[in-house]
Formats: structure tokens, sequence, C-alpha cells
């Protein structure tokens, strides 16, 4: 990560994982969101928007089954209320000396894989770099739109004669989280990730997916407050 237009570029390259995991995830909502009804313009809408990955699909959801607005909103908020920290976290493990000009631009990338690169890139000793940051977020971010409109495009009958790549798609997010958390995964982390997987895996089995995302989240700050 150093400067200007040369950290931008790698940005953008490294962003390549997260870009392959998104593509077909948002192609995949694109679809689901014709087929409820959305029109194509409204599906990209949402992703231009929102911006929430896996939360798109419950909003969808939401929005279809005709819950309360209010009810909608409050459980987004709950399901994603973890990328506040996000920005914190990264300045936090940068440095005092990291620029923070435009934190307010940039921020707004910080997906869950998002920030896992950015850390693992600031884990493995490269210097942290708003460039670098715009490029990486911005990637992503196109890679999001263009799978939704791709997948809107194509219709709400397009994996009607592929079930398992259907089924797939549902996975690959999850799966590319995964291999993020293992490149940050040290004998430092070790206890507050296992503490977050407990809880959250206790708050979805005993209340419900968006109050598991909470307690891991809280167990593992937690934890990891505990520890230091």
């Amino acid at each position: 990560m150093t400067t200007s237009r040369p950290a931008f570029r790698a940005g953008l390259f490294a962003a390549l994982p997260i870009v392959l995991g998104y593509a077909p995830i948002a192609f995949s909502f694109g679809v689901a969101a014709t087929r409820a009804g959305l029109t194509g313009a409204e599906a990209v809408m949402l992703s231009v928007v929102i911006y929430a990955g896996a939360s798109q699909f419950l909003a969808l959801a939401l929005v279809t089954s005709g819950a309360p607005a209010l009810v909608a909103a409050f459980t987004l908020i709950a399901m994603n209320v973890r990328h506040v920290l996000y920005g914190p976290a990264l300045m936090r493990q940068a440095g005092s000396g990291a620029s923070r000009r435009h934190a307010w631009a940039w921020a707004w990338g910080l997906t869950d894989e998002v920030f896992g690169q950015a850390l693992g890139a600031l884990a493995r000793g490269q210097r942290f770099s708003e460039s670098y940051m715009f490029g990486l977020g911005l990637a992503a971010y196109m890679a999001w739109i263009g799978g939704t409109a791709a997948g809107a495009w194509a219709g709400g009958g397009a994996l009607d004669r592929w079930p398992a790549v259907s089924a797939g798609l549902g996975f690959m997010l999850t799966a590319l989280f995964l291999a993020l958390l293992l490149s940050v995964l040290s004998r430092a982390t070790l206890r507050p990730v296992a503490v977050a997987a407990l809880a959250c895996t206790a708050g979805s089995l005993a209340l419900s997916p968006a109050w598991g995302i909470l307690a891991g989240m809280l167990g593992g700050a937690l934890a990891g407050l505990l520890r230091r």
C-alpha cells in the first residue's frame, strides 16, 4: 500500500477474489428480485443504495411478504450494525499516522469481505493507503452492481434449469468470507474468533440469525478486550 495510482491499482487487483465471489451472488439476487416482481431498475437500485450483500435477500423477502416498513428497517439495521466497527478497527490496525482525510468516502465500501481483505493486508505488513481502499472498495461495489444488473436482465427464470448452480450460489459469499478470515487467523486472534463463532451459533439457534450476528460481534469484541 504505497500512494496514489499504484496503490489504487493494487487495491483493484487485491479485490479480484471478492469480485469473483460477488458477481455470481449478485446475479442470483438480480434473478430473485425479478422473480419476486421487481423491475430490473428496482433490483439494481436496491444494490446501489443498500449494498448489503446477503441482507438484500432478506430485505427482498421482507418487502415481498408485506412486512411493515419499520420491522424491515430495524431487522436490516440489526444485521448490519457490525459495519460501524469496521472503520475504527482498520484505523487502529493502521496506526496513528494513517490518513483519515477521505474516510467518509471509502468507508462506504467496507463490506465484510472488503474489511477482511484490508485487515489481512495490514496484518501482512503492508502500509495503509486510502487509494488502496478506494480501489478495493470500488471494484467490489461495481462487481455487485454489475452482477445484479446481469441477473435482472436475465430474468426470474434464469436459474430454473440449473438447480444445483442455484443452490451453490447461496454458499459462495459465506465461503469467500471464511477464506478471508483464515488469512488473518493467528494464535492471537484464535480465542476471539472462537468465542464469536460460538456466540453467533448460540444466538442464531436460540433467537434468529440477526441476533446471532449481534451476539457473535459482541462476544468476539469482549473476548478480545479481556485478552488485552
